[in-house]
């Protein structure tokens, strides 16, 4: 642990860097980020970074917490695991606790920890966050989308799978390493997605949510080479694309548009009303299939970075 005081008249602000949380620490966060996500329509730090708050110190992983007279009002996810891409943070400050420089403060000390190579996601792209990014001299560097579409009436036509390909259900324990093997192939581009472990799969499958009936895979002469993985939102009624992969050898045939129809039909059984996916902005052909099967832009997440 590490401990970084800031002189500030009136309450005395401090920032402390642990490489692990304890329970009353964990808990402490996730209530600031519930605070914050009910008062800005959308959650600070993503479900990976929500998950590694819990289950002690990860490798390349730290948390920032900033305390004003004990109470914690700002938390900050630093990750540097990405052997290129410099390392990835999310912030958050408690919506009562915003417009005092907490953020610029935990935003220099991201800089700091990070050695001034750092990116940083701004969920929903509000303007201040917009403002911060530019207070911290950070340039946009990538923009993810949130698109969505009703599964009421749902009329798609019936999936066409290259011939030789079937698909069933996955089977935990049994599947876990085809699949991690298949998922890095197919997201080898994509730092977050495609470096995913045994710990970040077993962590999902402990999630309530995690549903293996909604976890479809395609095999062709029993070997994995693609799959969707859907996820439900009780709460916010809400089915997901969570994630969709082909191994790279087998794109192109139609069989990531045949394995979204299924994990789409299979939500809206679910009578669930809402899909959502989340796509890169630059990823044109993926944002045009999505177009076509009828998903619409629905917020758009941001990602700044230091110039390098």
């Amino acid at each position: 642990m590490t401990s970084d005081d800031i002189a500030r008249p009136g309450r005395p602000r401090s920032i402390d860097t642990y490489a692990a949380l304890s329970p009353e620490h964990t808990e402490d966060v996730l209530r600031l980020l519930d605070e914050a996500a009910r008062n800005d329509g959308q959650q600070a730090v993503s479900e990976q970074g929500r998950l590694q708050l819990r289950g002690g110190a990860r490798e390349g992983v730290s948390h920032l917490l900033l305390t004003t007279d004990g109470e914690l009002v700002g938390y900050a996810q630093l990750e540097d695991t990405d052997p290129v891409e410099p390392p990835a943070a999310e912030l958050v400050v408690h919506p009562s606790y915003r417009g005092q420089g907490h953020g610029r403060a935990l935003g220099s000390a991201l800089l700091g920890a990070s050695g001034k190579r750092l990116r940083v996601w701004a969920h929903g792209g509000h303007s201040a966050a917009r403002h911060l990014a530019q207070v911290l001299g950070l340039s946009l560097f990538r923009e993810l989308r949130q698109m969505r579409r009703p599964l009421a009436d749902l009329a798609l036509p019936d999936p066409v799978l290259p011939e030789g390909v079937t698909v069933r259900t996955f089977m935990p324990g049994q599947d876990d390493a085809a699949w991690l093997a298949v998922n890095a192939a197919a997201f080898a581009h994509h730092p977050e997605q495609g470096a995913l472990t045994q710990r970040d799969l077993d962590d999902r499958k402990a999630e309530p949510w995690f549903d293996p009936a909604g976890f479809f895979l395609a095999e062709r002469e029993g070997e994995l080479i693609g799959f969707h993985w859907t996820k439900v939102h009780t709460a916010e009624q809400l089915g997901e694309v969570y994630v969709l992969g082909i191994r790279p050898d087998a794109q192109g045939g139609g069989l990531g548009k045949a394995l979204t129809t299924i994990g789409l039909r299979h939500l809206a059984e679910q009578g669930l009303p809402t899909a959502m996916l989340y796509v890169d902005a630059d990823n044109k052909a993926a944002v045009s299939v999505y177009e076509r099967l009828g998903f619409l832009t629905h917020e758009t997440d941001l990602m700044y970075r230091t110039e390098t």
